[in-house]
């Protein structure tokens, strides 16, 4: 799999993240095929999963339908 070129994301924090510098995500959009996630508190120049998007969606339903385990 190819690395997606995040020159152009933009980021978003997770509307569940607080204010307090805790656990909080970041999901890219503007990027083409990825949705590429980050921690915040790594900021820019951190690590990000470039996730593809049928992926990302497949977790996103996974997640709202409780097949997570706790």
């Amino acid at each position: 799999m190819r690395t997606p070129d995040l020159t152009h994301a933009h980021w978003t924090k997770s509307s569940y993240s607080g204010d307090n510098g805790g656990d909080c995500i970041e999901l890219a959009t503007g990027v083409t095929n990825f949705a590429p996630v980050r921690d915040s508190k790594a900021g820019a120049e951190g690590p990000s999963l470039p996730f593809t998007r049928p992926a990302w969606a497949s977790f996103l339903s996974a997640l709202q339908h409780g097949e997570l385990g706790a």
